[in-house]
This record gives C-alpha cells, sequence and structure tokens, in this order.
C-alpha cells in the first residue's frame, strides 16, 4: 500500500500504472523483509525502492520529524547515479518534508559534513565517501532503519566489496536491508546471505522480452567509415537526445571532437573530467543545449537523460552486460528506443556472439546514406508544425514583398538552400566489403644518386636523413626517392630537376655534424647475398654413398668464407689430452702412476701422494702402513708432505701441505717456538 503523500506525488509526476518491479516491492507482505531484487535497467527501480522503504521510514506517520541522525541509506556506485538517485527521492518525498543530502566522491567534504550535522532523514552516496564520513565520525549510523544498495552488481565489480562489508557492519542489526541488481552472480548471492535476514527473493526480468521497447540494429561499416557512420546516423535522428558509447578516454575525447566540427551540439563524459564538468555535461543535455552525448561505460553507467532515444555503440562492450546496460539508457519507463552496433568487417564475427550470448535479435543492416539522409530532412521540413502557424501583420507584408520579387519556385528553392546550409552535409560512405582504392605506384621520374658519408656504423636511419636532406639542401621530400643504408655510406636517390638546386645549397657538400654529400656518375652497385640458385634448381641431392668418400680437409681446400664478411675460421684445435692420474709432486712434474683416468672431486683433479721417508720412518696415513710403492689404492693421505712429517690426522698443516709455495733452497721452514 502506497502512502497518501507519495501517491499525491506520482499523481503530480503523471504516474498513471506502477511498473513491474514498483509493484512487487510494495506489496504489503513485504513492509518489513529483507529485498533481493533483480529487474532490468530502466524498470523504475529509483521509485520503487523509495516506495518500499517509506513504510519502514514514516510508520504510520505521513511526514517526517525533525531531520536528526539518518533514517536510511542509498548506496550506489557512481556520481551521477547518486545524483539521479538524490533527484527521485526529493519529489517522491517531497509532501513528506524529508531532508536528502548526498555524500558523493569529488564533492567538497566540508559542506557535506556541516549538513549531515544539521540533520537528514535521507542520504545517498557513493561507497568510498561514505565510508570517509563514517570513519571521520561525521556520518551517524545508529539510527538506521534501513540500507539500500543500488546496482550493487556494478559496484562488486568496481571493487567496492571491501566498503560495502565494513558500512553494511558498521549498520544496526535490526535494519532493513534492500538490495537491487540488474544479475545475481554468486558474488551478491554471498554478499545477501552474509548481510541480509531471510532476505525476499523478486526477479522481474522476462527472459523473453529482454528490452522488448528496444529495437536494436547492427550497422555494418567499412572498416575507416565507423566515424562517419556515427555522423549519418546522427544526422538522420535530427532533433532527438542521443548518447555515443566508446570503450576508452581517448576514444571519447576523439569523437567529440569529430562531432563538434560538423556542427553537432556534443558533450562528453569519461572519467577524466571532474565533477563540475560532468553535472554542467548532463545539465545541458537536460536542459537542450546538447543532443549528443559521447561516455564511456563507467561514466554514464545508471543516468537517465529525458528524452533520450537512440543508443550507439561506436566500439562494441567488452560483455554482454555491458551491452544490456548500455542499451538500457534508452527504452525506460515505457518509452521506445533505439540500440545501433556499429560492426566493422573484423568485429562482425564478435558482434554475433555479443547478440548470442545476449538473446537480442537485431536487424543487420546499413547505416543511413546521403539520400537517406537528406530524404529524411525534407519529410522533417514537411512535416514542421510551423507551417499551420498564422502569419503576424510582419510575416504577412514581408511575405508579399517576396511573392512581389521572386516566383514561388525561386523562394522554395532558397528556403530549401538555407535549411541545409544549417545542417552539416551527410557523410558518403563506402560499402562494407569495399576496401577503398588501392594506391598507386609513385612514378618518380629521371634522377640521380648522392652518397652521404655517414652509414649503418653511425646509426644511420631514414627516418632522421629524410628531414636532414630536405632542411639542408633546401628541397621537397617528394624530390627523395630510394634511401639505401649502408655500413660505412649511404646512397640517396634524388630527382633530377632537384639536383642542381641541391648541390647549390649544401656549397662545399656539407650537410650538418660532418656528413658530406658526393654526387655519383651512376647508381651505386648493393652489395648482394650469395648467388648460389635455391636447391630446387641445382636438382636433387645423391645419397651419401654415390658421392664417394669424403677426403681429409686438408685436400679439400680451404673453407669457404661466411657471406657476413668475417675472416675464415682456422684449423679446428687438437683435442685436449686426457689427464692421467699421477703423483702429485710441488717441485716437478708428476710421473704417471696408472693409466686410469682420476676422477674430478670438487674441480680438483683427485691424485696419488708418493709415500717418503723422513727422520721419523715412513709416512703414516690414516694410522695404516703402506708400501713404498703406491698401487693405485687410497692416498697416501691428503695432507702427507714430501721430506717431512705427515700432517696429523683431520688436520691441516700450518706450513706448507699441498698448497704451500716452494721454499728457496729447500729445506724446512724454521719452527715457531711456544713460548
Amino acid at each position: 500500500m502506497i502512502l497518501s503523500p507519495l501517491s499525491q506525488a506520482l499523481e503530480a509526476r503523471g504516474y498513471e500504472t506502477l511498473t513491474p518491479v514498483q509493484e512487487a516491492v510494495s506489496a504489503p507482505e513485504l513492509a518489513e523483509k529483507d529485498l533481493l531484487v533483480s529487474a532490468q535497467t530502466g524498470s523504475g527501480k529509483t521509485v520503487g525502492f523509495g516506495i518500499a522503504i517509506a513504510p519502514t521510514l514514516l510508520g504510520e506517520a505521513e511526514h517526517f520529524g525533525p531531520a536528526e541522525a539518518p533514517l536510511a541509506l542509498v548506496i550506489a556506485p557512481t556520481r551521477e547515479l547518486a545524483f539521479q538517485v538524490m533527484r527521485e527521492l526529493q519529489w517522491l518525498y517531497a509532501r513528506t518534508g524529508a531532508q536528502v543530502a548526498s555524500c558523493v566522491g569529488g564533492m567538497d567534504m566540508r559542506q557535506e559534513r556541516r549538513t549531515l550535522e544539521r540533520g537528514a532523514h535521507i542520504v545517498v552516496g557513493t561507497p568510498g565517501r561514505l565510508r570517509d564520513h563514517i570513519e571521520r565520525g561525521s556520518l551517524d549510523m545508529s539510527g538506521l532503519r534501513a540500507i539500500v544498495l543500488d546496482e550493487a552488481d556494478e559496484m562488486l565489480d568496481l571493487g567496492f566489496r571491501e566498503d560495502l562489508e565494513f558500512m553494511l557492519g558498521q549498520a544496526p542489526e535490526d535494519r532493513r536491508t534492500l538490495l537491487f541488481s540488474a544479475t545475481v552472480p554468486p558474488m551478491i548471492a554471498k554478499l545477501a546471505e552474509q548481510f541480509q535476514r531471510n532476505a525476499e527473493r523478486i526477479s522481474t526480468i522476462s527472459k523473453t522480452d529482454q528490452h522488448a521497447d528496444i529495437s536494436y540494429q547492427v550497422l555494418r561499416v567499412a572498416q575507416s567509415d565507423g566515424d562517419n557512420a556515427v555522423f549519418n546516423l546522427l544526422r538522420f535522428h535530427e532533433g532527438e537526445s542521443a548518447i555515443v558509447f566508446a570503450n576508452t578516454r581517448a576514444a571519447v575525447n576523439h569523437l567529440t571532437a569529430r562531432l563538434t566540427n560538423r556542427g553537432l551540439p556534443t558533450v562528453s563524459l569519461s572519467g577524466e573530467l571532474s565533477q563540475t564538468e560532468r553535472t554542467h555535461a548532463l545539465q545541458a543535455m537536460r536542459d537542450g543545449r546538447a543532443r549528443v552525448c559521447v561516455a564511456t561505460d563507467v561514466a554514464a553507467r545508471g543516468i537517465d537523460l529525458p528524452n533520450l532515444s537512440l543508443v550507439i555503440h561506436a566500439e562494441l562492450p567488452t560483455n554482454t552486460e555491458s551491452l544490456l546496460h548500455r542499451s538500457g539508457r534508452t527504452g525506460r519507463a515505457g518509452r521506445k528506443g533505439v540500440s545501433a552496433l556499429i560492426v566493422t568487417p573484423k568485429v562482425v564475427k564478435k558482434a554475433e556472439r555479443l547478440l548470442k550470448w545476449a538473446k537480442i535479435t537485431a536487424e543487420w543492416t546499413l547505416p543511413p546514406s546521403v539520400e537517406d539522409v537528406l530524404e529524411r530532412d525534407e519529410a522533417r521540413l514537411l512535416a514542421d508544425p510551423s507551417w499551420s502557424d498564422p502569419l503576424n501583420e510582419d510575416e504577412a507584408a514581408f511575405a508579399e514583398r517576396l511573392l512581389a520579387a521572386h516566383s514561388p519556385q525561386e523562394i522554395a528553392g532558397a528556403f530549401l538552400r538555407l535549411h541545409r546550409l544549417r545542417h552539416a552535409a551527410p557523410e558518403d560512405l563506402m560499402s562494407p566489403d569495399e576496401r577503398g582504392p588501392k594506391r598507386e605506384p609513385r612514378e618518380f621520374g629521371p634522377s640521380r644518386w648522392v652518397s652521404l658519408s655517414v652509414g649503418r656504423n653511425d646509426r644511420a636511419e631514414p627516418r632522421w636523413l629524410l628531414p636532414l636532406l630536405c632542411r639542408a639542401g633546401n628541397i621537397e621530400k617528394t624530390a627523395i626517392g630510394a634511401i639505401r643504408v649502408q655500413d660505412s655510406e649511404t646512397y640517396v636517390e634524388l630527382a633530377e630537376p632537384a639536383i642542381d638546386g641541391f648541390m647549390t645549397a649544401l656549397g662545399d657538400g656539407t650537410l650538418e655534424q660532418g656528413i658530406t654529400a658526393t654526387l655519383m656518375e651512376g647508381a651505386p652497385v648493393l652489395p648482394t647475398r650469395s648467388t648460389r640458385p635455391p636447391r630446387d634448381d641445382r636438382g636433387p641431392r645423391g645419397p651419401r654413398e654415390d658421392r664417394g668418400p669424403r677426403g681429409p680437409r686438408e685436400d679439400r681446400g680451404p673453407r669457404r668464407p661466411y657471406e657476413g664478411g668475417d675472416a675464415p675460421r682456422g684449423p679446428k684445435p687438437a683435442p685436449r689430452p686426457r689427464r692421467e692420474e699421477s703423483a702429485y709432486h710441488p717441485d716437478g712434474p708428476a710421473e704417471a702412476s696408472d693409466s686410469r683416468p682420476a676422477p674430478k672431486r670438487k674441480g680438483v683433479w683427485k691424485t696419488e701422494k708418493p709415500s717418503h721417508e723422513g727422520a721419523h720412518g715412513p709416512a703414516k696415513s690414516r694410522g695404516k702402513p703402506r708400501d713404498d710403492k703406491p698401487k693405485g689404492g687410497k692416498p697416501a693421505g691428503k695432507f702427507a708432505k714430501p721430506g717431512g712429517k705427515p700432517a696429523a690426522k683431520g688436520k691441516a698443516p700450518a706450513k706448507g701441505g699441498k698448497f704451500a709455495k716452494p721454499r728457496p733452497g729447500g729445506g724446512e721452514p724454521p719452527k715457531r717456538s711456544k713460548g
């Protein structure tokens, strides 16, 4: 049941019947329940949840009391949608005395804080700014009776999940939570399960008549005619508000400039604009000062422009959700609209997939031609209501003077020409399958060659040689033909009529930075690659056994030099002899003790150590006696040293040892006293 002040506001606004989603959420049995609502865009959701929370906020009363802490909090994904929701709630609750405030990113936060301190019944805002006010203590959540999440799926896509969970966690547990979303993906279902209490599931989306008030068209255009097709379509729908979607800010700026230069009153919406600029752009559309809005998906999310009858997808959206949200800007609240997709040959398959996945049937056709636009102009001119308006005295007197000076045919023709001058001429479009005229090769004519003293070794490139030649030689780039960069010099082809002026401008033949130019007598002889014919021209190669044995390297002559210019490779070095296991001696070469190769151990050859007899008898290793002659068994000790006392077990020698340098004159080093 709708309360009396709200019903009066709806009647004054021209509402004769409620939309399906408005009727569903305003049912009396749902007055105190949490709601999870999925409804397509443009179905009147804002008025719907405004009606749904009225019993919770007002109870049995028809008017609000003094504004203190907020009673309701409405969260929207974008600034434009938040302002739109605020305007809708203001006229809906105008007769109840409700104070509606906004907390939106990009606006003056101090002014918002002062507004909240004065009190508000309903607060509408974006997630980031609302969380800032809560953390700063300027937004009191203790008195909330209802929270509404509008376009919840979009807020999750934009990364506001953490902010939403924070605000829902700060709100009182006994509040109502209304969650509105075009789709209900798993993340939305999980959010509803976590923060709602036995939510009633409501869906008003019909799979059979999705966007029934929108006529979809696919306009096939040539690859280079995308912008021209957008302009012709706008000219064909002259006088109607339209929104053109692009995928990037750069594309938005490009299209805005192109359409403005053709005389169409155009504004743009993109993330790089400030909030003031975006507000002015939307107000220009509502006032009629602008007729075309070029926008990205995020900037235009949730905006509702009056009498918007045309949506143009200058660039295809990335998914079906974006396609439906874009198209939902038109065909709202029972009004008819057109959604046109500009499709070049490269994206035909993508357009087919998008329409198939969105379950949309579209008409494949061509954009309006020049004749179509001019015919539509004439039809609009003949149907103009000004023809039936009575003439005043001044107009009648001027009409008599015109008829006296010119014939009716001359007056009508001049009037038609003046009418067409008010509009930009439509563009002549190519066929979608036409690739355009092929570029004919340029005939250069008689020419001479000039040699420059700079080449590839000096990092010479045609892209900086071309302006250098034009600047130093005082010639146009059309007088320059081929540029052949070699290792140490560069050959440039110049038109013969420009040779004299070029050489005169150089004077001593110097261009810049010490680069000199020399006029050549004929065309340069450029080095070519190997002239050896390909294998197919040399016939099949016979088997190895039929070609005879291959002789030794020295009998086959020198190797053929590498084509890149490197010096011939020398003979292959002899293989390194395998080192045999040997005994180590610091003062002389080791003698082979075994024919077996010694294994490697941590990069050092494992060797046999001979036993030496010193003053204390034969050397010992690990306490085991050894024969004088090693037999290829275990080494005599890791740190055994010749002619001296063997190292103690497990300890490295303090002096000498395996890596000790030989002492001049032989003998042992002097022992250090312990004292």
